[in-house]
């Protein structure tokens, strides 16, 4: 099966309150989620935010599957590229350990305009 999972963060301030939002498409459906992720820097956010994306995918996709991973966070996605964050070693670690269940994911950066429906859960979570 092909997933695709879309994430962002929103976070009011830096640090401030932030949230999570995901948009998972599978199957042709399409789910969409929301976590309020507490008081944090908008980088952690975007860290716990794909680590959270990658939680919701446990119970419904299997290793066999391909993980088509969007995210417009240039950080996370160059930190998953290399599996090294210099500031966010343990982040980086728990995302990498997610990932790497599934035998293939490719992550793309993409612009801020195209992740409109992760970045509005993610702002729903936080109001």
């Amino acid at each position: 099966m092909l997933i695709k999972l879309y994430a962002d963060a929103a976070t009011q301030g830096n640090p401030g309150p932030s949230g999570a939002g995901v948009v998972i498409s599978a199957d042709g459906k399409q789910t969409q989620l929301h976590h309020a992720l507490g008081e944090m820097s908008n980088h952690e956010a975007e860290f716990r935010a794909a680590i959270f994306a990658f939680e919701q995918l446990l119970p419904i996709a299997s290793p066999d599957d391909t993980v088509m991973f969007y995210i417009d966070s240039k950080l996370v996605a160059d930190s998953i590229g290399k599996s090294y964050a210099k500031h966010y070693p343990e982040l980086i670690d728990t995302l990498m350990a997610l990932i790497d269940r599934y035998k293939i994911v490719l992550t793309t950066w993409i612009p801020d305009r195209e992740n409109q429906g992760a970045h509005k859960l993610a702002l729903q979570a936080i109001h």
